[in-house]
């Protein structure tokens, strides 16, 4: 076999990269600005002042640094202050320790009427705090989630096929996390 010789050199024949824009650099404005004040600080740096182009207002923060609205008297300044957007509530009296001890013993007693919405109405607090200071017996506990489950069961078995199938293949794909 004869290898014949290449009559044109291997050359690329496309870019490496798309051209690209350089990025805009904006001119400075404060350099060769006949308003601005320079003033040396210590430590190699400067400090440049330049005032806005409109006219000083009474309220304006280069003649008024603090605002007045952070002023410690808004009514000395003779501004009405805005309307709150919202009401503040008082914070809740807190519960004492026989009161606590009354919460325990209506859901030790009676579970099914004394939930945690049914308390936490009674006392006045949430129900989160009801969950934490008077939980349910493991047993009463596992007894109310099977009850949840079973209507939950119940609820599933009048799915469609393919809904029960794609929440199947993801409760197998959660097994393996």
């Amino acid at each position: 076999m004869k290898l014949l010789p290449l009559k044109a050199p291997l050359v690329r024949t496309y870019a490496t990269r798309l051209p690209q824009k350089p990025p805009h650099r904006a001119p400075d404005p404060l350099i060769n600005n006949a308003h601005a004040a320079y003033q040396s600080l210590p430590e190699d740096l400067t400090f440049i002042h330049r005032p806005p182009p409109t006219a000083p207002s009474p309220l304006s923060y280069t003649s008024s640094p603090a605002s007045p609205l952070l002023k410690s008297h808004a009514s000395d300044t003779g501004v009405p202050l805005p309307p709150t957007l919202r009401t503040l509530q008082a914070a809740p009296e807190r519960l004492t320790t026989e009161a606590i001890a009354e919460m325990r013993r209506l859901r030790k007693e009676d579970p099914a009427t004394w939930t945690r919405a049914a308390l936490a109405k009674k006392f006045g607090c949430t129900s989160l705090f009801i969950m934490k200071m008077a939980p349910l017996d493991k047993s009463e506990r596992r007894r109310v989630l099977d009850k949840r489950d079973a209507e939950h069961e119940d609820s599933r078995s009048r799915w469609g096929e393919k809904k029960a199938f794609f929440r199947e293949a993801a409760r197998k794909r959660k097994e393996f996390w």
